[in-house]
């Protein structure tokens, strides 16, 4: 790694966005989110509350409970509707989902520089089946909700570092959310990696510079994985 990366011994990832771009997922589920359109508008208000919220000791069961408010119905019910709607009903739209290019060779080379590679969505990794063939090359795969709280909360970071035994400021953490990502491993004591896309990366570098990760609080910014072999592992 280079040298402001040298003390850096595991690398995660965020998944949604992160390891894939979201606008393939969104392509293949508008006929699936249009069908459920009102469920989705409710159960994205409960996770505005969600990510805003210290961490449960039953963090499901109070997601639950939130969204049979917004619902009007059983705690059940609701709980029957995530599973069935989110956590199951996306699976086979994740699985024919394509990542980046150049993400497996990422992770091999993370691997033979004798980094631990880590993986912490908001969602369930295991939504996402075997997540395309990486899971074979991951030392942890931690979802922040069996964590308690979502990101940006410092806690999920926390409890990754903690199972892996390393201080946070030898992680580098990577995802595509400055809000979430970049300020909750921040936040944790972490280095972070934003990943954009080429146009926005051209905007903020003349509205904002190239100072700050472009404004964006990040150690890193990168477009592409290829990009990020080469500044981060080469």
């Amino acid at each position: 790694m280079k040298e402001e990366f040298k003390d850096i011994k595991v690398v995660a990832f965020d998944i949604d966005g992160t390891l894939y771009p979201d606008y393939r997922l969104y392509l293949k589920i508008i006929f699936y989110f249009l069908k459920n359109v009102r469920f989705y508008v409710h159960f994205n208000n409960v996770r505005k509350i969600m990510h805003k919220t210290a961490p449960l000791s039953d963090f499901y069961e109070y997601q639950a409970r939130l969204l049979a408010e917004e619902l009007k119905c059983t705690v059940p019910a609701a709980k029957e509707k995530i599973e069935r709607i989110v956590y199951k009903g996306l699976m086979p739209y994740l699985e024919r989902t394509k990542i980046f290019c150049h993400v497996e060779d990422t992770f091999v080379k993370i691997k033979e520089s004798g980094r631990k590679i880590a993986i912490l969505s908001d969602f369930p990794p295991s939504q996402k089946g075997n997540m395309w063939g990486l899971l074979k090359y991951c030392d942890l795969v931690l979802g922040s909700e069996e964590a308690g709280a979502l990101k940006p909360s410092k806690f999920p970071f926390g409890m990754m570092s903690m199972k892996l035994g390393v201080k946070p400021e030898e992680i580098l953490y990577v995802g595509n959310s400055v809000k979430y990502d970049v300020c909750g491993a921040k936040n944790a004591g972490m280095k972070s990696a934003l990943i954009i896309s080429p146009f926005r990366k051209f905007l903020l570098s003349i509205f904002r510079g190239k100072e700050n990760g472009f404004g964006t609080g990040a150690d890193v910014v990168f477009t592409n994985y290829r990009q990020f072999i080469e500044i981060v592992l080469n």
